[in-house]
């Protein structure tokens, strides 16, 4: 393990080649830990017993990881990769995996985004618009929010003529407590622009529903 200049751990890993980066805020990885310690506690577990002695940490590692995303700025992650081209026709990036943390449980849901936009004198590098996914959904959310933050944040960042998108995932907090609805899967959209118009909203919805390969 090293330490950077702010003190913060970065733990490396070698996988395939790939060196795999997290990087925890120590001070905060140890107020949460504390926490962590006793609510073991109150639910009736020993912290002190050997399998447990390091859990209070990991918990609190996981929940920096899982909530990074308040230390993102979408906006600046569009910007950062924005070109100018005489194209303007629909781009429509599909599947892109999504993993979120419910506020009101802070339980997982997880599916997929699908996002369609129409240049108007910009594009963007594709790989961003999954970025900004990410810096949305590493926060504690709701899914109705999540998908109109990424409808509004390449909206207003980028200017195009219009802009969909598509969410649809399980909810744990559906799937393992409340109705214990296993097999439910929620969608939501969110459409600027061309989209409002049925003409253009049914292309991106065939598109995005289209085996293609």
């Amino acid at each position: 393990m090293k330490i950077n200049a702010t003190h913060t751990p970065i733990d490396d890993e070698e996988i395939d080649g790939y060196a795999k980066i997290d990087r925890y805020n120590v001070d905060k990885i140890e107020r949460i830990a504390t926490h962590y310690k006793d609510i073991l506690s109150e639910m009736g577990e020993d912290p002190s017993r050997e399998g447990l002695l390091k859990t209070p940490e990991r918990v609190a590692k996981a929940l920096q990881f899982l909530t990074h995303g308040y230390d993102l700025n979408p906006d600046e992650i569009l910007r950062s990769a924005m070109f100018e081209e005489d194209y303007s026709q629909m781009v429509v990036v599909k599947d892109i995996e999504v993993f979120s943390m419910c506020e009101h449980h802070m339980l997982p849901f997880f599916g997929k985004a699908h996002i369609a936009y129409i240049p108007n004198g910009h594009i963007v590098g594709l790989s961003k618009i999954p970025r900004v996914v990410d810096a949305f959904a590493r926060r504690l959310q709701v899914q109705e929010r999540l998908t109109n933050e990424i409808r509004d944040c390449i909206h207003n960042t980028l200017n195009p003529a219009g802009v969909a998108v598509v969410v649809e995932c399980k909810h744990l907090c559906m799937s393992m407590r409340g109705v214990q609805k296993q097999n439910s899967v929620t969608t939501t959209s969110a459409f600027t622009g061309e989209f409002v118009h049925d003409r253009t909203r049914a292309e991106f919805l065939r598109l995005i529903t289209a085996n293609l390969s």
